[in-house]
């Protein structure tokens, strides 16, 4: 396969809820003013995540649930669970429609995860986020708007290359995932400009790649 070949996420189901059941509505927290929801599956959590922050900022929408499934795609509860399940919010069909095809072309075109090794066996997720939406602003605890460095990979790789893009820019850890995560991953979250960000990003990588290429060399 290569080494830094892209690992591209795939939409598995799709579904717009024009007018939502008042109890669904009650369960998922809407407000009054949130009419309509769209859920889409996909194969790559974290690349999910991506996509439905991409979705808060081409419309008007908000995401309310967002989840990833345990163990992974690999081990899916079904063909069209995938490891990733998001819905978003809106006050009509249409702006949830915009939301879910921003979603998908984040997903198709700008989120991917690479390959560490010639084998494709090692993977990894260094993506920066130059200004985020409402919903990956949450889960950092940043303004909207401010710039990400979105980092994930197997366990030791990601505390290792999480450690070396901390050093490597003006970032601080808005985010730390300890690993184990759902899908038995790891990363972080750091927060900074979009020029420290990119740094970052890129430091992550290439610890990522050292221990690929000797990872019992200390």
């Amino acid at each position: 396969m290569g080494i830094l070949e892209p690992i591209k996420a795939e939409i598995l189901a799709i579904r717009i809820i024009p007018n939502v059941s008042p109890d669904l509505a009650a369960s998922l927290n809407l407000r009054p003013d949130q009419k309509s929801i769209g859920m889409f599956t996909c194969t790559i959590d974290d690349v999910g995540y991506t996509a439905i922050d991409e979705a808060t900022k081409k419309a008007q929408v908000e995401v309310v649930y967002a989840k990833s499934f345990y163990a992974g795609a690999a081990h899916a509860s079904g063909p069209l669970s995938g490891e990733f399940i998001g819905i978003i919010a809106g006050p009509n069909p249409a702006e949830v429609k915009a939301g879910i095809q921003a979603a998908q072309l984040m997903i198709q075109e700008e989120a991917f995860f690479y390959t560490a090794n010639e084998e494709g066996t090692i993977v990894f997720y260094a993506q920066t986020i130059s200004r985020t939406g409402s919903y990956l602003s949450k889960v950092a605890g940043i303004k909207e708007g401010d710039a990400l460095a979105y980092l994930i990979a197997p366990p030791l790789e990601s505390v290792f290359g999480v450690d070396a893009a901390l050093k490597a820019a003006d970032v601080r850890m808005a985010v730390w995932f300890g690993p184990p995560s759902e899908t038995n991953f790891g990363g972080g979250l750091l927060t900074g400009s979009q020029s420290a960000c990119k740094a970052a990003t890129e430091a992550f990588r290439d610890a990522v790649l050292a221990v690929a290429r000797n990872p019992k060399t200390f």
